[in-house]
């Protein structure tokens, strides 16, 4: 393009693109993947009751991508475990970070300029990821757009996508913590790398793939570290996330007056009704308190026929005395 190659740019695209991910940008990426499973609550304990549990959980995180794509592809899903270096690897610093003497190992890749390097790393491996599944996917299903696009995603943010089933691992259940649900800042970087690089892949956008891959590396990384020291968790993209979703999925509908207006009668009348329910109900106990006050009481079974028997007995004086008279 001739853009790169006035800037001079083009070397250090073709350089970035046959640049290995391995050893040091996989580590750095277990590192940090590790890390994050270390931050999660409840991780450090469940370390020392369950390792098993802990180490298949770092698996996850730092092998999620490849397991979920595989998944998709209907290829095993232990696949991405049959790299043994890359396995032995990521258990290494999986037992250094939880279990490293005096803490020392996760103590220094805590510090923050440490912490900016490694997370630049991982994002270079996250370009890598999503171009390995776009091209895999290409292999299969040479004309479809969505299906690389799919497997992209799942391989450069599977561990985000897989987990709810990693939290399972940890005897933990969060279904709203789902990325479809609210997709966090990477699952949606690696969303927009992964339709880039399949549009790219299909020669639907005119770049050539080391120029694509050198400007979203940089773009990852330096949004990456701005986030970090700022220590901002907003995404760059919220302006124009908005204004599509306002745009698009919150307009109003015609519908939405006549159903405020079914709706709000319904709901006065209900009202209405409960509140002359109540008057009338509070009217009733008020009268029935007022009778209670000025109502004689009627004497009971006993109290009458003791009445009766005195009335026999005043009679009975008044025949004798008459007589007597």
């Amino acid at each position: 393009m001739d853009l790169f190659e006035a800037l001079h740019l083009d070397e250090l695209s073709h350089g970035l693109a046959n640049l290995s991910m391995f050893p040091y940008f996989d580590m750095a990426h277990y590192i940090v993947s590790v890390m994050a499973l270390r931050e999660q609550p409840g991780a450090l304990q469940l370390s020392r009751v369950s390792p098993l549990a802990c180490w298949f959980s770092s698996m996850l995180f730092c092998f999620g991508g490849a397991v979920l794509s595989a998944i998709m592809l209907a290829e095993p899903a232990v696949a991405p475990l049959s790299n043994s270096t890359s396995v032995l690897l990521a258990s290494i610093i999986w037992y250094l970070v939880f279990y490293c003497p005096m803490d020392l190992v996760y103590c220094s890749a805590a510090l923050l300029p440490l912490r900016l390097v490694l997370s630049g790393m991982k994002e270079v491996t996250r370009t890598w990821k999503v171009l390995g599944g776009v091209t895999q996917a290409h292999g299969k299903y040479k004309d479809s757009l969505l299906v690389m696009i799919a497997i992209g995603w799942a391989k450069g943010a599977g561990g985000g996508l897989i987990s709810n089933f990693e939290q399972l691992v940890r005897g933990v259940w969060k279904p709203e913590t789902n990325e479809l649900l609210k997709m966090s800042y990477p699952t949606k970087i690696t969303l927009i790398g992964a339709v880039l690089f399949a549009l790219q892949h299909t020669h639907y956008l005119p770049l050539q793939k080391h120029h694509l891959m050198l400007v979203y590396t940089v773009f990852t990384v330096v949004n990456k570290s701005r986030m970090m020291l700022t220590g901002s968790s907003t995404s760059p993209f919220a302006v124009i996330e908005s204004a599509v979703y306002k745009t698009l999925f919150a307009g109003c509908s015609p519908y939405a007056a006549l159903t405020d207006e079914v709706d709000k009668p319904c709901i006065d009348n209900s009202t209405a009704n409960t509140s002359t329910s109540t008057a009338a109900k509070n009217k009733d106990s008020s009268e029935n308190g007022a009778a209670g006050k000025h109502t004689p009481v009627s004497p009971g079974k006993g109290q009458s026929e003791s009445l009766k028997a005195k009335d026999e007995s005043e009679e009975t004086e008044t025949t004798s005395c008459k007589k007597t008279d």
